[in-house]
């Protein structure tokens, strides 16, 4: 089994390269935002906790998220090649949340590829697509906030990574395609030389 994390700033193109990962390796792509509104709209007890959580403005809380993770890769894990974890981990203590579930299963996250992305392009980005998509959060000052939080709770955890010796950087500028080549080349240089554990 093949774990993968995929983090960038918002428009760096992660829910592009996670379906083309899902495709291309058979993994199972982990949304925590898709698998927070499945728990919420099936109505499951988790759901019913989150929902409370999100309603009066609050984060999830990390244990509270990581159980609902940990719930969904206990359904989905049999015949299941790897999974791609996409919106989580976004702090240090989910990290270590998320390798300790991981570890009561008999795995590990065995790469983390980051896409790099100029934050002028990452504007440019979210700005088209909120001409066509209407998000809301798609606007110039918005962008900016979400930005900030980014660079603040990300560049931590990229250094939590790289201490760890499984964090990949990407470019995320250039073609689609170009972008999965590079990503392609860091897990097939993963799998010939997995790192330990740390």
């Amino acid at each position: 089994m093949f774990n993968l994390v995929i983090f960038g700033g918002p428009g760096s193109g992660k829910g592009t390269q996670s379906a083309k990962l899902t495709d291309h390796y058979g993994l199972t792509h982990i949304s925590t935002g898709d698998v927070l509104r499945q728990e919420m709209k099936a109505g499951t007890e988790l759901g019913k906790i989150a929902h409370t959580y999100i309603d009066h403005g609050h984060l999830i809380p990390d244990q509270l998220m990581v159980r609902i993770l940990a719930d969904e890769i206990d359904r989905l894990k049999e015949g299941a090649n790897g999974f791609i974890f996409d919106g989580y981990p976004r702090t240090i203590n989910q990290a270590e949340a998320l390798t300790a579930m991981l570890e009561e299963r008999g795995c590990k996250v065995d790469a983390v590829v980051g896409l790099e992305v100029p934050d002028e392009e990452l504007t440019a980005r979210l700005l088209e697509r909120g001409k066509v998509s209407g998000r809301a959060d798609d606007n110039a000052e918005t962008i900016g906030e979400r930005l900030q939080v980014y660079h603040q709770t990300t560049q931590p955890l990229k250094e939590y990574y790289i201490r760890e010796g499984i964090y990949r950087a990407i470019p995320g500028t250039g073609s689609i395609d170009d972008i999965f080549n590079s990503i392609k080349a860091e897990i097939e240089a993963c799998q010939t030389h997995p790192t330990p554990n740390a």
